[in-house]
């Protein structure tokens, strides 16, 4: 749009150029030949045909120039509508990425606390294992000790019966007085 103008402009003084040359021409021939005057007619409708087109080449190029600047303007619009969306990508990639790293982070824990509930399991299946040995050994301790409990029984019973029966206490008492404390033992009695 800056060298229409000038364009035009240059246009024009070639064509006023050209006119005052065609007028001195005409003057001149005019003064020489009547005749002259119909070429000199002739050659300002030619002048006159060549300025319409000019003009009419000036409309197109107008025309065209009008044309490029409103795909200019779509041009500029489309690259301002880009740039907006690479913004809007970059922030949503940048959010994304924020993302992934809070879910990564997220993971990393889930995975540490599996890891702990796998160790915590595992020490609870020895534990279980130790409590089922611990438990095991404490039948085997209840089994003696009922044995033993058992036994004392039969005894403390055998015993009762010694000093329950008045003739069995009699030999008992004839024992002791025999055989002083210190070598009496809870068989002998």
């Amino acid at each position: 749009m800056k060298y229409l103008p000038g364009a035009f402009a240059l246009v024009c003084i070639v064509l006023v150029i050209s006119l005052v040359m065609v007028k001195r021409s005409d003057e001149a021939q005019h003064e020489n030949d009547a005749g002259a005057l119909a070429g000199g007619s002739n050659q300002l409708t030619l002048a006159q045909a060549q300025i319409t087109g000019c003009n009419e080449m000036l409309l197109a190029l107008s025309n065209r120039l009008d044309e490029s600047v409103s795909a200019s303007w779509a041009s500029s619009n489309r690259l301002t509508e880009a740039e907006s969306n690479l913004d809007l990508d970059t922030e949503q990639i940048t959010n994304l990425t924020r993302q992934v790293a809070a879910v990564e982070s997220e993971k990393q824990a889930l995975d540490q606390r599996v890891m702990d509930l796998t160790n915590q399991a595992a020490g609870l299946t020895r534990q279980i294992a130790s409590n089922q040995v611990s438990l095991e050994q404490a039948h085997q301790d209840y089994a003696l000790l009922e044995n033993r409990l058992r036994r004392d029984v039969a005894e403390r019973l055998v015993v009762e019966r010694k000093f329950n029966h008045p003739a069995e206490l009699q030999a008992q008492l004839q024992n002791l007085k025999q055989h002083p404390a210190g070598v009496i033992s809870t068989e002998g009695i």
